[in-house]
């Protein structure tokens, strides 16, 4: 019988040959070559107050590199909803990560709060977005951005990290307020953006 370490090295393995493969058949969707490192990760967790957020809903989750974080640090009451739009991607987060508190659903980012809604819920306290929105078509890169501020509640967070500043005007025309780090330890480095209403 396979030791958990093996099984987890194994498990990895997939993930890694999974995300490059489909980086390989639709890059747009994807935007980088491999996952996000845990520099960029960590950075990210850091921006989450972790004792209020009962929603958190992630866009473009991947392989789960950021949900599984988000599962260790989530209170045991809260709820992550991620959304997906590949396949491939979705079959093998319900398969791989085995949480009651995670809710897998395949869709689109452009359509949050009607997913919310038939997931029986109104509003995100965080969504942390991995979207390449400067690889998607400008009126829905609007779409997106403005859908996520609705769907956020009045104290609500939008954590989005990206390899450029395209996105900034957009984030800034819907939120009252941006902030940016920076994290260069990740291929490639990337801008991290704060927005809050």
């Amino acid at each position: 019988m396979p030791t958990r370490a093996v099984r987890k090295s194994a498990l990895t393995t997939s993930a890694l040959a999974l995300f490059a493969r489909n980086f390989l058949r639709y890059p747009s969707m994807l935007g980088s070559v491999i996952p996000s490192s845990p520099f960029l990760v960590n950075d990210l967790m850091a921006q989450v107050d972790w004792n209020r957020a009962r929603l958190i809903v992630e866009f473009g989750p991947g392989v789960g590199t950021i949900t599984r974080e988000a599962l260790k640090r989530m209170r045991c009451d809260a709820i992550l909803i991620v959304i997906e739009l590949n396949e491939d991607f979705v079959h093998y987060l319900r398969a791989a990560v085995r949480d009651p508190r995670l809710r897998v659903v395949h869709g689109s980012a452009a359509k949050v709060r009607e997913i919310l809604a038939q997931q029986g819920v109104v509003s995100a306290d965080y969504i942390i977005s991995s979207i390449p929105y400067s690889l998607i078509p400008d009126p829905l890169r609007q779409q997106i951005v403005a859908e996520s501020r609705r769907a956020l509640k009045a104290e609500g967070s939008l954590l989005v990290f990206q390899y450029n500043r395209r996105l900034l005007p957009y984030l800034k025309s819907n939120f009252g307020c941006v902030k940016q780090n920076f994290q260069l330890l990740n291929i490639l480095p990337a801008l991290i953006f704060h927005c809050t209403p």
